[in-house]
């Protein structure tokens, strides 16, 4: 059967934010095609003068996202979360999708998925890898048939490193826009007693109970639950107060929109964890947390991204 291939075309200086949101979409990793410094880039990496006209005539402005959808998955649902996701940031975009063979796609891609270190503690595993636990580390295993993130991009990296520190054993965590529920299972696996994950989107949501069961977590200790939070009063309900950390690995205009529902979620000296932040971002965000109460204790930054901790 033919895996699709979804394309996403946004103006190339908005390429890391987009990047990043797709990564959500998928565990086995992006393709990009931006030509934005090819002139000036080229000479530098392959010390050559001449570069293809074909190549030449490729747009500086725009840059292309390609994602590979298989057979099992709905390509329209993939299509939406990114669509909700890009009008929240906002970034201009366009999508295409066309057939790929999935002799192409579906076997080639593993070679380049193994266990991946993401905190001091914590390991993600592929399903089928062999890994020999290490003296205080946690591992984590996700099946990469099962869509939104692995836990690769430095936001995810930079948000797992400060959960660490975070969760205690006993604790609650609240997971806003929990895509694999990664964040979640981490915590859990940390010793946390119960998380909460909450995503706008209907398959990540379904992904993220998936993954929790494949840990060993059931409806007991994770709840996935679908909504948008600073709405929806009746989630809001669901969902309830006490949480002793909560993680929002989303964007910044998302953690800016939802700073206001911090308080209501969090017991007093709980601890907030933002991540998925621009660096141009930071301020805003930063702003939108003080204007909550909460005190920043720390600000962590990697490869043009930054994660925040702080304090109600």
């Amino acid at each position: 059967m033919d895996w699709t291939d979804v394309q996403i075309s946004v103006p190339a200086k908005d390429i890391d934010t987009a990047a990043a949101i797709a990564q959500m979409v998928v565990p086995y990793g992006i393709y990009i095609e931006d030509y934005s410094d090819m002139v000036e880039a080229v000479p530098q990496i392959a010390h050559i003068d001449l570069i293809d006209e074909a190549l030449l005539a490729r747009s500086r402005d725009t840059a292309i996202i390609h994602i590979y959808i298989s057979p099992e998955q709905s390509p329209g649902e993939a299509v939406a979360y990114l669509a909700a996701r890009l009008d929240q940031e906002p970034i201009p975009y366009t999508v295409d999708t066309s057939a790929v063979k999935e002799e192409e796609w579906a076997t080639t891609w593993k070679d380049y998925y193994h266990p991946t270190k993401i905190g001091r503690r914590l390991v993600v595993c592929p399903t089928w890898e062999e890994y020999t636990v290490g003296e205080g580390e946690v591992v984590l295993r996700l099946d990469p048939g099962m869509a939104f993130g692995t836990g690769t991009h430095h936001t995810t990296r930079l948000c797992a490193g400060m959960l660490e520190e975070a969760v205690t054993p006993g604790c609650r965590l609240l997971d806003m826009g929990t895509g694999s529920g990664i964040l979640s299972i981490a915590a859990l696996l940390l010793g946390a007693r119960e998380a909460v994950g909450v995503d706008i989107d209907p398959v990540a949501v379904r992904t993220a109970g998936e993954n929790a069961a494949l840990n060993g977590f059931g409806p007991d200790r994770f709840t996935p639950l679908c909504g948008e939070l600073v709405h929806d009063r009746a989630l809001a309900g669901r969902i309830g107060g006490g949480f002793d950390v909560i993680a929002a690995n989303i964007v910044a205009d998302v953690i800016i929109a939802v700073a206001p529902t911090f308080p209501r979620h969090l017991r007093p000296g709980g601890v907030v964890i933002c991540s998925g932040i621009i660096l141009p971002r930071r301020e805003e965000v930063l702003a939108a947390l003080a204007a909550q109460g909460i005190t920043v204790e720390r600000v962590e930054e990697a490869d043009g991204w930054c994660a925040i901790r702080g304090r109600l």
